[in-house]
């Protein structure tokens, strides 16, 4: 069956969103003659294979396979542990095969973990096989001398040799919650820290995180469907209540143990650890109120901190990828607010100003770093959904990507992989650059989609509110007014108005439903300055405001009928629905509220506290940023408007507890709904036909709540 026979929605779930198939996960050897990727046969094959792009510098570019799990497994189908189907759903990755990978210093020697073994490649020889270690194995990774294998496996950080000798447990767990070398839940779900464990330059020792659950409240979350199995036990850190506990060590390969001492008291989270030859061992640690960070250097032989550099904000500090870090020279290299600006720092200089918001730092060089960063507030253009690569140094920044899109890129040995998401082609465009030449292309196998979204970027109202407007495929103004679909996320760490197409394919086919959808990415959403996304600190409910502004700004520029509107949306996107149907009903006529944060109290430690503070010291702010309260709808409007709930019954994110109680406060208003849940699925969609008729169930409910039927 090609995918000219097959409808958009189901060509949109077995093709995972068009990502299976596409290039991912890069590394460039430091010599820059390998590119080292994932990716699978096909648009259709959830199976991720390990890939070696060669560079010889009297040659042509040549690619190979280097690891294909079916030949690795024999055909047999391919085992996961527990612990790894919740790392992966950590990851929101629901792919299969090898899905990470990690190697040695020279990026000659890779290690990845394929259904519950130890294996090992061979990058320049093309050959992998299973190191005879026990199992189930969790996030392998070389020494950087490409000697030794670190990995974990039933909560134990285990070593063994490269070539499947001497394989020994470093840390054991001393206890029944407690774990060693692996991410924490709130780490590994809001803190974009996905590892518990760190070699040393030299190779000789690791630093390795001790988490212990114990103190963390338990949840059961059941599957109805199948009453005869037990329910799954979960440590979950509710907003106000316990986090796990967790330490840090040295651990040497001769056995020795050295505990890495902080004031756990006042700054308890882990965010992140760095390791190079540029300096000391350094970790970033975060008070619980997210309003302080230590820069913090280790001396690994006693276990001692020095503090490095002291960040301090009334509201909230973020959590960037690639920093904290040590430049060549020794100084610290973080990102920054400062003046109403995200910049750059290095040692005491600002390298940039309020003409970029920089996300993160993506390699640092001898002479310069790359970074990737969207515009400022004082940029000269507002760039709308852009994102750019940018190398910065002492004597200036300069703009590396081309073209309006979203770019990345990852960097070694005078090579550049930059990766080019844009509006007029589907899927990304990865291109291989050594010394300002293109010399190579890495192929996508993903599918082309069977439509193409016609996006307008575009800004409303008086916030200049980003937005993306679709409309159906040959609509002509002669047609009139549309009804209107909002379709935001809408919060904090969800951008949604992005210069590229796959993400507007979903929208554009509810457009060609009789749609106009409107996308917009109001105030807490990552934008042009720490002002902007700050400002939901203690009122999540002006997102509400923020959709309400653009869509009426919009509506003098655009077809909408302003008379039928209804909101969709998943995981803040469903609060975010529900709030707008029962706060606002008089602008919005109908929601699909989907894995909806209703209950605020019932949500992770983590991200509820960043902006709503501590549930026992501010109940009126959780009472007034909830849905529902325990004496049923928050501050809801008389009106009533119809609602579609959908929530995933095996969800530990987001559980399903936040439907029920949201279903039960509307039966006991009222107020007529409907529920949808999805047995055996998690805050993922990843099951075809579930994905697939989700999408067709959602435009039956909307045009039956719009009066579009008949």
């Amino acid at each position: 069956m090609t995918s000219q026979q097959i409808s958009f929605p189901r060509q949109h779930a077995r093709t995972m969103r068009f990502t299976l198939g596409a290039p991912r996960s890069f590394t460039v050897s430091p010599d820059g003659e390998r590119v080292i990727f994932l990716r699978s046969a096909s648009g259709t094959d959830r199976s991720g294979r390990l890939l070696v792009l060669d560079l010889p510098r009297d040659g042509a570019p040549q690619e190979r396979v280097v690891a294909d799990p079916a030949a690795l497994l024999g055909g047999s189908a391919e085992r996961l542990s527990a612990q790894e189907r919740a790392r992966r759903e950590r990851s929101r990755d629901g792919s299969s095969g090898i899905v990470g990978y990690a190697v040695d210093a020279a990026a000659e020697l890779a290690a990845f973990a394929l259904s519950g073994k130890v294996y090992v490649a061979g990058l320049r020889a093309g050959t992998a096989r299973a190191l005879p270690v026990p199992g189930p194995v969790i996030d392998p990774r070389p020494s950087p001398d490409g000697r030794h294998i670190a990995y974990v496996s039933k909560g134990a950080l285990r070593v063994v040799g490269a070539d499947g000798d001497g394989d020994r447990a470093l840390a054991e767990p001393d206890g029944d919650d407690v774990s060693y070398g692996l991410a924490e839940f709130i780490a590994a779900e809001e803190m974009q820290r996905s590892r518990g464990f760190w070699w040393s330059p030299e190779s000789d020792r690791l630093l390795v995180a001790r988490v212990d659950n114990g103190p963390v409240q338990r949840w059961w979350i059941s599957d109805p469907a199948n009453p005869d199995r037990r329910p799954t036990e979960v440590a979950y850190p509710a907003a106000g209540t316990p986090n796990a506990d967790v330490r840090l060590f040295v651990l040497g390969l001769d056995g020795a143990r050295t505990e890495v001492v902080w004031d756990r008291a006042r700054h308890p989270y882990l965010a992140q650890v760095h390791w190079s030859s540029d300096g000391a061992p350094l970790l970033l640690v975060q008070s619980r109120d997210q309003q302080s960070h230590l820069f913090l250097a280790v001396d690994p032989e006693t276990g001692s901190t020095r503090t490095v550099h002291v960040d301090e904000d009334p509201v909230w500090l973020e959590i960037f990828p690639g920093v904290p870090a040590w430049a060549p020279d020794g100084r610290l290299v973080r990102i920054a607010d400062e003046g109403g600006a995200r910049v750059l720092a290095v040692g005491d200089r600002l390298l940039t100003g309020a003409q970029l918001q920089l996300k993160s730092v993506l390699d640092i060089g001898e002479s310069d770093i790359l970074v990737s960063a969207s515009a400022g507030e004082e940029a000269a253009e507002p760039e709308i959904g852009e994102t750019h690569v940018y190398r910065v140094n002492e004597l200036g920044v300069e703009r590396v990507s081309e073209g309006v899109g979203v770019h990345s890129a990852v960097r070694a040995g005078g090579v550049t992989v930059l990766v080019s998401h844009s509006l007029d082609r589907s899927g990304a465009r990865v291109e291989v650059v050594r010394d300002g030449k293109r010399i190579a292309t890495v192929a996508s196998h993903a599918e082309e989609p069977v439509l193409s979204a016609r996006v307008r970027l575009t800004e409303g109202g008086a916030r200049r509110i980003p937005c993306a407007v679709l409309l159906p495929e040959g609509y002509e103004e002669s047609n009139g007014p549309l009804p209107v679909l909002m379709d935001p996320y809408g919060g904090p760490h969800g951008r949604r108005v992005v210069a590229a197409l796959n993400p507007h394919l979903t929208s554009q086919w509810f457009a060609n439903q009789g749609f106009a959808v409107v996308v917009a990415d109001g105030r807490g959403m990552q934008g042009r300055s720490p002002g902007w996304e700050k400002a939901v600190k203690n009122n999540m409910v002006l997102c509400v405001d923020d959709q309400v502004e653009a869509l009426q700004a919009l509506a003098e520029r655009f077809p909408l009928d302003l008379g039928k509107v209804a909101i969709r949306g998943w995981s803040f996107g469903g609060y975010l629905a529900a709030l707008a149907v029962t706060r606002r009903p008089e602008i919005f006529h109908a929601a699909v509220v989907g894995a909806p944060v209703t209950d605020q109290r019932l949500y992770d430690t983590h991200y509820t506290e960043r902006y709503l503070g501590d549930p026992a010291k501010q109940p009126e702010v959780y009472a007034y940023n909830s849905v529902i309260t325990d004496e049923g709808l928050s501050e809801a409007a008389e009106q009533v408007r119809p609602m579609m709930i959908v929530h995933g019954l095996a969800d530990d994110n987001v559980v399903v507890a936040h439907s029920l109680r949201l279903s039960s406060a509307l039966l006991s208003a009222g107020r007529p709904h409907e529920v949808l849940p999805l047995s055996g699925v998690t805050h993922m969609t990843p099951q075809e036909q579930v994905a697939e008729n989700l999408l067709l169930l959602q435009v039956d409910f909307l045009k039956r709540s719009l009066g579009l039927l008949g």
